[in-house]
């Protein structure tokens, strides 16, 4: 007859008090709480647990059973009423910061007829695999896995779909396996169209961020997309005024060819809170083309990122998350 304490015991250091067993005779019953793990480490736990079990002595045959638990998730949504305004630097910048600032973060493209996220978390090229009918998200060098519609289709291939199959497209990447991910930020895509409905009638977003350049034509279209999540009852976290100011390189002038403080008056008017602007920086740009998000970094290009994920992660946490 096994001893139930020795494969106890064997088991603690591999497990991590993920395993719950039952010996019956020669058989070993094994629970193992898989929440929050990747498909691979899932697959390596098990294999470690089976190895060490069936070298108890007694134990003929050894049974495990996979359990999670499923993680509650806070869901971001970065949109724009137009396009052209840094909505896709923004969100890969501002999941990057809110990791920095210890948040388990994943970051969901869902621009899917202009996905850029690949380009810009250094990871064009690949594409996820799929486990158990589920994506799984990318692995990036910046700490924050990643899904997109551009690891699934070829490189410049157009994708031209009807509304439906564009809402079907969504759904996979935000009920792929995030594993331990407890905030997804939504990259969308510009306007108040198919996939933005499908994103607030589907998975509603905790809250949303608004993304607008200062002048009033951008102000406008940001103005609709405010409606849209009030009206769906989706809050607005806040208003982030980009290409704020550019810095001449050379004299250190700085000048405002997008106008200046339009977005926080904006913010002011429509009753939500500013919460900051992020410059025109050549330096944003480049190390966004190259796949080095800024806020992965401690240079000066990166320290305007820092408080709007600041602000960001306090609203989550005055909401409970």
């Amino acid at each position: 007859m096994t001893d139930k304490a020795e494969l106890d015991a064997l088991l603690a250091p591999i497990a991590a008090g993920r395993a719950t067993t039952r010996v019956e005779g020669e058989r070993a019953s094994i629970i193992l709480d898989v929440t929050g793990l990747p498909p691979a480490a899932q697959d390596a736990l098990e294999a470690d647990v089976r190895a060490a079990a069936r070298g108890v002595a007694g134990i003929g045959e050894v049974r495990v059973a996979r359990t999670a638990q499923r993680v509650a998730r806070r869901l971001i949504a970065v949109a724009s009423g137009k396009g052209g305004v840094g909505k896709s630097t923004l969100s890969a910048n501002l999941a990057i910061a809110l990791a920095r600032a210890g948040r388990k973060v994943g970051l969901v493209d869902a621009d899917i007829y202009g996905p850029s996220q690949p380009r810009l978390m250094g990871i064009e090229g690949r594409k996820p695999e799929a486990h158990d009918q589920k994506l799984v998200p990318l692995a990036t060098r910046h700490g924050v896995p990643l899904l997109s519609m551009g690891g699934l289709v070829a490189d410049g291939q157009a994708i031209a779909w009807r509304g439906p199959m564009a809402a079907g497209a969504l759904t996979q990447l935000v009920d792929a396996n995030w594993g331990a991910a407890d905030t997804l930020v939504l990259d969308l895509p510009p306007g108040t169209g198919d996939v933005q409905l499908t994103m607030i009638q589907k998975h509603r977003p905790d809250g949303a961020v608004i993304v607008s350049t200062p002048q009033d034509l951008a102000l406008i279209d940001a103005a609709r997309a405010i409606d849209l999540f009030r009206k769906a009852g989706v809050p607005i976290i806040g208003l982030v005024e980009n290409m704020a100011g550019y810095a001449c390189p050379h004299c250190g002038e700085v000048s405002d060819p997008f106008g200046q403080g339009g977005a926080e008056a904006a913010a002011a008017r429509l009753g939500i809170p500013f919460l900051g602007r992020i410059p025109l920086d050549i330096a944003i740009r480049t190390a966004s083309d190259a796949g080095a998000p800024p806020a992965a970094g401690n240079g000066p290009e990166g320290a305007a990122f820092a408080p709007v994920a600041e602000l960001v992660d306090n609203w989550l946490r005055t909401q409970g998350g």
